[in-house]
């Protein structure tokens, strides 16, 4: 995969991941994207039964979304560092999306991401497994469904997005 300037890991740039870290060449491509797998895994939610997805769309989707997913981060960690915090929560990353113009998604994430507080804090009250594991992958179930019913509707980008997939094939 070609990295352009200013990428995951490196460059130039007020985005950088981390600051004053080692040159991107020193970055391994597991360290600076997301896990393939799970990429692969929310696309072909996306597609019908019998829809397949080419290895390089899945590499341009990931590196894509590493991309996005590093630039709102590092807007919240500039935040959190201005307010003399160490902690990049929620709320944070809402707001640094509303910076990059995000505005469509911020309401159905501020849905999800109560929800997420809520079941969340009802696992902690809660004493059943040794790490947690089992009440975490019950909240991740719950809220994924939760959450694919609220955004439905609430944002036509998706829609048009799904759609074009659907007619393509």
């Amino acid at each position: 995969m070609a990295e352009s300037p200013g990428g995951i890991g490196g460059g130039s740039g007020s985005h950088e991941s981390g600051g004053d870290q080692s040159p991107q060449s020193n970055v391994r491509d597991q360290d600076r994207f997301l896990p393939i797998a799970n990429i692969a895994r929310i696309m072909k939610k996306a597609l019908p039964a019998n829809g397949k997805i080419a290895k390089d769309a899945k590499d341009t989707v990931q590196e894509c979304v590493s991309e996005f997913f590093s630039f709102i981060t590092s807007e919240a960690s500039d935040k959190c560092r201005k307010a003399k915090r160490k902690t990049i929560n929620g709320d944070d990353l809402l707001w640094a999306m509303a910076t990059f113009g995000f505005e469509d998604y911020i309401a159905p994430l501020r849905v999800y991401l109560a929800r997420y507080r809520e079941l969340e804090g009802d696992t902690k009250r809660s004493a059943r497994g040794a790490d947690g594991s089992a009440k975490k992958d019950a909240v991740g179930a719950q809220l994924g469904s939760d959450a694919q019913s609220d955004m439905q509707g609430s944002s036509s980008s998706t829609d048009s997005i799904a759609h074009d997939i659907e007619m393509k094939q």
